[in-house]
């Protein structure tokens, strides 16, 4: 399966979806669409992920099987300057993912084209209409849980969820993620939206995906939005609530003071941020934040050694930046949480 991931104007830094299934995904990306950087590469921005060209439109693109929208913009909106690129691919048959809350199959042109064009169109955001509210049995399972959280949004837990798991699988560690976001399920070919979930079903969804995947020994629960966020924290605390995990890794972007696109909220200090998830989580499980990831993708490689040094000091647990980073000792400390838990 080849496709092509549409990133534009936002590659690599706001493209989240396009750059973990760059990273993370098994399918071939043989162009991402961006007009800022057309005529680049992947490699020119990003080292270490699959490499493809940049291209302006989907006109320069090659042939492939599938069009990915690899951006969502805040509400998770459709950008009208997409649409040619959309329309172009339908027009050469490809089939269409995107992970927005705009469903691409209620447009009356793209409906149009898809029935034409023997197009399917995924919305990967969609839930199944048959959940229901959790029962409180995510605990119960075999598999040992544990849950990303961040300080606020885009901080890395999907990214760190998959690094571990990686890094799991490599020791012979029967691990798997349990996505709760677009790109989780694009990568997956699974999971549930759960910022588009009803809120009573909530953490339903992701107690249903726990038992789905209970046959694994871990499982790594991709977390969403943050707890003190202002505008998401609900969907936090239903993944918190829904996975009652064994033990909590809390992410973080180096150097971030306020919320991303609320500056106006200052972030918790770390350690009293970890205590805020433990507090907040006992009700229904009693857990802890065993370990810490830092984003550094902003500093050169002697700040972001010293900034996840100071990280993992203010936090009191092992941290890496699981893209720079051997993310071995998280890994450790994670096995060594849940192993005394079972």
């Amino acid at each position: 399966m080849s496709v092509v991931v549409l990133a534009h104007e936002q590659f690599p830094d706001r493209a989240k979806t396009a750059l973990g299934l760059l990273r993370y995904g098994d399918r071939e990306v043989v162009a991402v669409l961006d007009r800022d950087n057309a005529g680049d590469r992947v490699r020119d921005h990003v080292p270490d992920v699959q490499d493809a060209p940049i291209v302006a439109s989907m006109a320069d693109a090659p042939d492939c099987d599938e069009l990915v929208i690899g951006i969502a913009p805040i509400g998770g909106g459709f950008e009208e300057s997409w649409r040619p690129d959309v329309r172009t691919a339908m027009e050469r048959g490809c089939d269409v993912t995107a992970g927005l809350h705009y469903f691409l199959a209620e447009d009356d042109e793209f409906a149009t084209l898809a029935e034409r064009h023997d197009c399917t169109l995924t919305e990967v955001r969609r839930p199944p209409d048959d959940l229901t509210v959790a029962e409180g049995t995510a605990s119960q399972v075999d598999a040992a849980v544990v849950t990303t959280v961040g300080t606020d949004c885009s901080t890395g837990k999907m990214t760190t969820a998959y690094a571990l798991r990686d890094a799991a699988r490599e020791r012979g560690v029967d691990a798997a993620v349990v996505p709760t976001g677009q790109t989780g399920i694009m990568i997956d070919g699974a999971g549930i939206a759960i910022d588009r979930t009803v809120s009573d079903f909530a953490a339903g969804a992701v107690e249903r995906m726990i038992h789905e995947r209970a046959d694994h020994d871990l499982l790594l629960v991709e977390g969403q939005g943050a707890l003190a966020h202002p505008a998401y924290s609900g969907v936090t605390l239903a993944i918190l609530h829904g996975s009652q995990p064994d033990a909590l890794l809390m992410t973080h972007v180096a150097g971030r003071e306020v919320v991303h696109g609320f500056e106006d909220f200052a972030l918790p200090p770390v350690d009293e941020y970890a205590r805020l998830y433990e507090s907040v989580a006992a009700p229904v499980r009693e857990t802890s934040v065993v370990a810490g990831a830092l984003n550094t993708s902003h500093l050169d490689p002697d700040a972001a050694r010293a900034a996840v040094e100071g990280y993992a000091d203010d936090l009191g647990t092992p941290a890496v930046d699981p893209v720079r980073d051997d993310p071995g000792p998280v890994l450790d400390a994670i096995l060594d949480a849940v192993d005394s838990s079972a």
